[in-house]
């Protein structure tokens, strides 16, 4: 009987199975090549720090968390802190949200953090030992993100702090409901744990000159944040009762009490507003906030909206006051409705009166939250100021010979803990260059990512995201245990399955099983797969098979 595996001799038909390869070579009749092309995926690119996603999710699939923890450390000494408090815009432009629901990416860099608390930054992380030091004014994510990496370069770093602990808004800003201070300590811990120092109650400009910095140190960052917060110059606005609502934030989270009345208007919609609405509430407090555009236009986290509604928080939108009365103390704010009209330079449409529309609610304080500028008093006027910023090239160079800002004292992308952490990091690396060689040359960040439909879909089960646990209080007053309380274990590792790796090979073995030219092999010493290209006919089977995009197919001219 004739055996299709076996010659007209009764020898084996396919070399495979003798070790002899020679009846395959094949690479002549190429003109395509495929190869291994890891490649960017979305998620970093969205992430303003550039954290290396898939990269921290495969050990979280070999629960291999403090493995984990170290890649984050490469781009952000904070991640129990933004595992928490970030917007995530990361999650925003993830693949897998155009195929079911976006992989939760904060809970899992939340639980990395959280698995780590015991453990500390190695000192193994230090690479370089360098003889210049640099001053940072400012301790917040910026400032903090910046001494780390410089220290991580092999700078000596001093940090100068005007509050009595460090932290910035992290510390003075955010309640303990959103984030713990034993993790933020921990995480500052860290920091100062490598070698930067950190002078807590000194103002420069009060305390110490911006000149003595500038003597004394070989480069100064500044990095003071945002705290003065803006009026809103309407009639009445002088009333006892009427104040910010950061000014209201930092108050109860530096002495653990604030004035609060029974009726308690809030007016903004970002997340300084969000915060202080839901810790007026825990106080306390009847709370409304009021918002001159709809909820789609908040800059708030969608998220922390959210909690604020459930937890009896009222929001007008599309409603915006106009004046404030009351005999010596605020008892009434008058309000006007609102229509969108066009966009503005923000993105969002502007809001527009509509005339007749005004009416007066009851209140006995008033808290306005509708953004802030930095205190750059201390500053020289040769200093360039772009709408109350330091104005800033794409490097944080000021424009003075060695002075550096990132983070809210600059020009950029403000107002959010991540932001601040990426201008940081940024600023560091720009400091760098500037010391050792005078000139600024940064790798580029990404800018794109890898498309979703370029991805093999076959290969992926649609699946939904796990659900964050909460503490829901039956008394909010007084509460401010931490409300979201992360994913466990069990939902960490089926998230990091569930994450489609976008450009990161995942070493699934498709290219090998598919190869019809068993032209690929796995190299167990360097953990990469190896292309025999005398074997390869460039079918390109091995790429259109790989689910995640993290091959290439070139024409073979480009190799000549």
């Amino acid at each position: 009987m004739y055996d299709p595996l076996e010659d007209e001799n009764g020898q084996p038909r396919f070399a495979v199975s003798t070790g002899d390869m020679s009846w395959n070579k094949t690479g002549s009749w190429r003109y395509m090549r495929p190869l291994y092309d890891n490649k960017i995926p979305p998620c970093t690119v969205g992430c303003p720090a550039h954290e290396k996603i898939p990269q921290y999710f495969a050990y979280v699939k070999d629960k291999k968390y403090e493995q984990a923890w170290h890649i984050i450390l490469e781009d952000n000494p904070l991640p129990g802190v933004t595992g928490r408090v970030c917007y995530h815009p990361c999650e925003a432009v993830c693949n897998r949200g155009d195929y079911d629901e976006s992989i939760a990416i904060h809970n899992m860099e939340r639980f990395v953090a959280d698995q780590n608390l015991k453990h500390h930054i190695p000192q193994s992380f230090i690479r370089d030992k360098h003889e210049e030091t640099i001053a940072i004014i400012g301790s917040g994510p910026a400032g903090l993100s910046a001494a780390y990496q410089l220290t991580l370069l092999g700078y000596t770093v001093t940090i100068f702090e005007a509050a009595e602990q460090a932290g910035g808004m992290l510390r003075l800003g955010i309640p303990e409901y959103r984030l713990p201070r034993e993790v933020l300590d921990k995480e500052i811990e860290d920091i100062v744990r490598l070698g930067v120092t950190i002078k807590t109650a000194i103002r420069v400009g009060r305390d110490i000159g911006m000149d003595t910095l500038q003597r004394d140190f070989n480069a100064v960052l500044i990095a003071t944040g945002a705290y003065k917060s803006w009026g809103m110059n309407l009639p009445g606005e002088e009333l006892k009762g009427i104040a910010s609502g950061l000014s209201f934030l930092k108050e109860y989270n530096l002495t653990g009490s604030a004035p609060i009345g029974k009726r308690v208007v809030v007016v903004g919609g970002g997340n300084t507003a969000i915060d202080t609405a839901r810790s007026a509430l825990r106080l306390g407090a009847d709370v409304t906030i009021v918002y001159r555009r709809s909820k789609a236009e908040m800059p708030a986290v969608p998220e922390e909206v959210e909690d604020a509604q459930r937890e009896g928080i009222h929001i007008r939108f599309l409603t915006n006051p106009v004046g404030f009365s009351g005999n010596g103390k605020v008892e009434q704010i008058r309000l006007i409705r609102m229509e969108l009209g066009e966009a503005d330079e923000s993105g969002r449409r502007r809001p527009i009166p509509i005339k007749g529309s005004e009416y007066t609610i009851d209140a006995d304080q008033v808290l306005l939250a509708i953004g802030e500028v930095p205190d750059l008093d201390f500053l020289p006027d040769s200093f360039k100021l772009k709408k109350d910023r330091l104005l800033v090239d794409h490097f944080q160079r000021t424009g003075q010979p060695g002075i550096f800002a990132c983070g809210d004292a600059s020009t950029g992308p403000i107002g959010t803990v991540v932001d601040a952490i990426g201008t940081g990091k940024r600023a560091a690396h720009s400091i760098h260059q500037y010391l050792s060689s005078k000139t600024v040359h940064i790798p580029e960040e990404p800018t794109d990512g890898v498309p979703f439909d370029t991805l093999n879909l076959d290969y992926f089960q649609q699946e939904s995201r796990p659900q964050e646990r909460q503490h829901h209080s039956t008394q909010l007053k007084g509460d401010f245990n931490e409300v979201n309380l992360g994913i466990g274990e069990d939902d960490a590792v089926y998230e990091a399955n569930r994450c489609f790796s976008c450009g990161t090979c995942t070493y699934c073995d498709n290219c090998l099983i598919f190869c019809p030219d068993v032209a690929i092999r796995f190299d167990v010493d360097k953990h990469e797969y190896v292309i025999n290209y005398d074997f390869c006919k460039g079918c390109g089977i091995c790429v259109q098979e790989c689910p995640r995009n993290a091959m290439s197919y070139e024409e073979e001219l480009k190799w000549a």
